[in-house]
């Protein structure tokens, strides 16, 4: 009981007063099941499945469960306000930004992405490509890339270090970089860069996770007039109290980034190869690039409170920051077929469970919305069940991780009925 008393007494003190989130038991919830969260993260760190774990459930706008296993940093153990690097889980917090701007009719989501950003017409598909010096030909597009195409991966953008080798290696002969960086790039000059490179395909014709969203972000400096920082700043982090969430960390907060990890010889070790991106990302560089598609780090009770903001209907603390249209219109399925999932439909920046996908049981009740991150973060939130669950991890390369798919499976699980 004394522990119970402490985390909640914790999870109160690390709220902002902004948040709708509270701390508290929710009948609805078994506080024993809870507990088999507790031993399936505890063996997992234990049998060196992972380095460590912050989990964090939330009900009805209360946290019923947050904690922290295995460490942070060699020696170091984790802690429930450690910062994570949430790579594509800045993805729907960028596409959130500009459907704000959306809302304010700055343009409309079927608009040509060149009609902001010039540099984006008159496209090219691959057509040739040479091994020896990375050159290539293109064919012309049949038709522009447009916003919404930007936010449901069907532009045809590539996506450099997860992609292809041949795109892999095209972007890094022209130094694009889709994912962190310490080099002296601007956002700016890097979408402008990438506007030079060749599609995967005419756009609109199939789904390819892509760029498109670090696209968005720099839209938004362009509709705006405002960096994509600053801008996420003042209209989504400081509005929910997300105060530990950035794309570079002050010095203040440095020391609770996690590092991130890999394993040799069954053993983890901390990850420091520089080859695709900076490892010591977000505390050191030239912090002038800001990753609408994956630079964000952030906790998982900041996470838990932009998520909130949709179980809300994009309400917060009584004021609208989306409309409840708009919210909805994100969950809307936006590819159809394009996306080969039985299970889930894409919207703008979130996967979202069918029909098909609530019968599948262990992922969630129709309209559950969720993504992850490249260094091994997952989120999914269920409008039906107003639940909440987040997994943050920092590991490159792990194989052998069951913690995501097990920690779905047992928050769904410890809903009971009231």
């Amino acid at each position: 009981m004394k522990k119970l008393l402490l985390f909640f007494l914790f999870s109160w003190q690390t709220l902002s007063a902004q948040s709708n989130l509270k701390a508290g038991i929710d009948p609805g919830v078994s506080p024993e099941r809870l507990k088999r969260i507790d031993k399936m993260l505890q063996e997992a760190v234990e049998q060196k499945e992972i380095p460590g774990a912050v989990a964090l459930v939330a009900r009805k706008g209360k946290i019923v469960y947050l904690k922290a296993f295995g460490e942070a940093s060699p020696q170091t153990p984790m802690k429930p306000d450690h910062i994570f690097r949430i790579a594509s889980q800045t993805k729907a917090i960028t596409a959130t930004a500009l459907m704000m701007l959306w809302e304010e009719g700055k343009f409309r989501l079927d608009d040509p992405v060149h009609k902001f950003i010039p540099e984006f017409k008159n496209m090219g598909v691959l057509a040739t490509f040479s091994e020896k010096d990375s050159s290539f030909t293109t064919t012309p597009a049949k038709s522009p890339i447009t916003i919404r195409q930007l936010l449901n991966h069907t532009s045809g953008i590539g996506y450099g270090i997860i992609d292809d080798s041949t795109f892999r290696k095209i972007f890094q002969k022209h130094n694009i970089k889709d994912i962190f960086s310490a080099e002296p790039i601007s956002t700016k000059e890097n979408i402008l860069n990438l506007a030079k490179m060749p599609l995967h395909f005419h756009p609109g014709e199939k789904y390819k996770y892509s760029e498109g969203l670090d696209v968005a972000g720099y839209l938004i400096e362009v509709l705006s007039g405002k960096p994509l920082d600053v801008f996420l700043k003042e209209r989504i982090f400081d509005p929910l109290g997300m105060n530990d969430t950035y794309f570079y960390l002050p010095d203040s907060k440095a020391k609770r980034l996690v590092s991130i990890y890999t394993k040799e010889n069954n053993q983890f070790k901390v990850y420091n190869d520089s080859t695709y991106f900076d490892p010591l990302y977000p505390i050191r560089g030239a912090k002038t690039l800001f990753s609408g598609g994956a630079g964000l780090s952030s906790t998982a009770t900041d996470y838990a409170k932009f998520l909130q903001l949709f179980l809300n209907k994009g309400m917060h603390n009584g004021k609208p920051l989306l409309s409840k249209t708009t919210v909805d219109l994100i969950m809307q399925d936006h590819i159809g077929l394009l996306w080969d999932n039985r299970n889930e439909h894409f919207g703008l920046a979130f996967s979202v469970v069918n029909e098909k996908g609530q019968a599948t049981g262990g992922l969630g009740s129709k309209g559950t919305f969720s993504w992850g991150g490249y260094f091994n973060t997952q989120y999914f939130a269920d409008p039906q069940e107003q639940v909440i669950g987040i997994i943050l991890k920092q590991t490159s390369g792990l194989s052998g991780d069951n913690t995501s798919w097990k920690f779905k499976h047992l928050v769904f699980q410890t809903l009971i009925a009231e």
